[in-house]
């Protein structure tokens, strides 16, 4: 049995697939309804399909319900709750990937009785339903934005459980020690000391503070690797950001010439160093009297340079240094 769990009595959908063409969309319905909207919608080529058995795929057209028209031919799933990812009943509508197409599938959906979820709403009703607990559901988010295959991995890692593991041992200690200070503290007459402060004090330091520190410490790092860095390539025009730039991405991404304060906006992209998501950030070329256009290429530069990790001072190693520089 989950934890706890929170009675919801709308049922809710949206597209779950990224905007685009591709193959197949996804669209997920969730909550009581789930069921009863796919009945309306979806019709079976073979008559087994109507029954709707459980986490099993059936080939069909989604058909509207006022005029009968076939909006697409898709494959239909229903999940019977609570075996599925929010623990409620869950349909998803495998659709060809075209906007036109979810979007008119998807409105059926809504007339039907579904409303539009929120951003997040899936994950936030499995945690609410005891489903995955805060860890996991941050570990969903990050997987989403995972920008490297570290990054990914953990992500993964967290989603099976290691930050909730980990949390859940310091935890139980914390209550072991407290059940035996409530103890001593209701029993003081015993003559035998039942809570030693030292043996207490070092299980605490062990099992307690050392865990939560290296926790800690293991938050930093993945930081980094979930929300990487900022890497701002600086210096005065024509020293070669440009060419810096375009010899990291080992692709001619940014325009270079010969002539002075040719880069004028910011380029940004990003480049994966042994996992770390570096988002590397080529900018105007600094310098005084510019023109106006330069100028707020300038003003941005410096904004990126108030933002910045790490900076890349580019200079030209065949002049001497420059004010400037």
């Amino acid at each position: 049995m989950p934890p706890f769990s929170v009675a919801v009595d709308d049922t809710i959908a949206a597209i779950a697939t990224p905007p685009g063409t591709g193959g197949i969309g996804v669209i997920r319905i969730s909550g009581p309804e789930a069921r009863a909207i796919l009945a309306r919608l979806f019709h079976p080529t073979r008559r087994s399909g109507a029954d709707f058995e459980s986490h099993k795929l059936h080939h069909g057209w989604i058909c509207d319900p006022a005029s009968g028209a076939r909006l697409d031919e898709v494959l239909a799933v229903y999940m019977r709750a609570p075996a599925t990812y929010t623990r409620e009943d869950v349909v998803e509508i495998h659709c060809h990937s075209s906007f036109v197409i979810l979007r008119q599938v998807l409105d059926l959906v809504f007339a039907a009785g579904a409303r539009p979820a929120e951003p997040g709403e899936f994950t936030k009703r499995a945690f609410l339903n005891g489903r995955i607990d805060l860890t996991r559901a941050e570990a969903v988010l990050d997987m989403l934005a995972a920008k490297t295959a570290r990054s990914l991995d953990l992500a993964v890692a967290s989603l099976a459980g290691s930050l909730h593991t980990a949390v859940e041992q310091v935890r139980d200690v914390l209550v072991e020690v407290g059940a035996v200070l409530e103890v001593a503290i209701d029993f003081p007459e015993e003559e035998a000391e039942i809570a030693d402060p030292l043996s207490l004090g070092r299980r605490i330091q062990e099992h307690v503070c050392v865990p939560l520190a290296d926790l800690l410490a293991a938050g930093r790092r993945t930081a980094i690797y979930r929300d990487g860095v900022r890497a701002v390539i600086a210096g005065r025009p024509n020293v070669g950001k440009s060419s810096l730039l375009n010899a990291l991405l080992r692709e001619e991404r940014a325009i270079v010439t010969a002539v002075p304060g040719t880069t004028r906006d910011s380029i940004e992209e990003y480049l994966d160093i042994h996992g770390v998501p570096v988002r590397l950030v080529d900018t105007a070329g600094l310098r005084q009297g510019a023109e106006t256009v330069e100028a707020i290429g300038i003003d941005r530069a410096r904004r990126h340079l108030a933002e910045a990790d790490i900076l890349l001072l580019v200079l030209d190693g065949g002049e001497p240094l420059t004010d400037e520089d």
